[in-house]
């Protein structure tokens, strides 16, 4: 079955384009570059970041603007599945929704539409084991945004290893975050990984941040060899 991939470029999406080449042949990514950082539906921080990591997975990427208004953002989003559907020729779209059910059933519903499978490989998976299994099988993240108390500056732009993830744990037990950044706490940015042919090299980045909210901003980057 020939799979389009709703791309973001942060862990979900990748481990979810990981999961689904395993099984079937994806053939695009899809990515919505919002222009509401605020948007229900779509990641922001560090989304131009998407055709870089296209380059180095390998794959055809559409990419599409929206506003950001919420509901209608979704039209935009049908209109580029529709025109993967039509370039590609997919009959399925795999997402990385994790817990947002306002996320999974409106997708759902465009795929409905369309006449399109939707696959869910992340769903209801334990964010602490997904950030295990992400580390464990050679993606490369970096934490790109940060949304909430107890997050400082000092996370932004930080390599998630198990020395992060045992921090991640501990916040959780302490004030219950949610360590994959579910309710939003965070956002990730993968450079490299099994689904890369090459990896992205990081070569200048700012940090802005405010009030236990910032991003880590990447101003120039480049593809390279493994």
């Amino acid at each position: 079955m020939k799979l389009g991939v709703l791309f973001s470029g942060g862990k979900d999406s990748c481990y979810a384009l990981w999961k689904a080449s395993q099984k079937e042949k994806v053939v695009c990514l899809i990515t919505i570059v919002s222009e509401n950082k605020e948007s229900y539906m779509f990641h922001t921080p560090n989304i131009h970041m998407t055709e870089l990591q296209a380059q180095a997975i390998g794959l055809p990427i559409i990419s599409m603007k929206t506003q950001g208004e919420k509901e209608k953002e979704l039209d935009d989003l049908k209109n580029a599945i529709g025109v993967a559907k039509e370039l590609y020729h997919i009959e399925g779209v795999v997402t990385g929704a994790v817990e947002s059910v306002y996320q999974a059933t409106r997708i759902q519903r465009i795929c409905f539409d369309l006449g399109l499978w939707c696959f869910n490989p992340v769903w209801q998976k334990d964010q602490v084991e997904l950030l295990y299994e992400l580390h464990e099988s050679g993606f490369h993240m970096i934490i790109g945004g940060v949304f909430a108390y107890p997050f400082t500056e000092e996370w932004l732009g930080r390599i998630i290893d198990d020395k992060t993830i045992t921090e991640l744990k501990e916040l959780q037990k302490k004030i219950r975050i949610n360590p994959a950044g579910e309710g939003g706490e965070i956002e990730t940015l993968v450079l490299d990984g099994p689904v890369f042919r090459k990896k992205i090299v990081v070569k200048k980045a700012e940090k802005n941040f405010d009030n236990y909210a910032g991003v880590y901003e990447v101003k120039e980057a480049e593809v390279t060899g493994k």
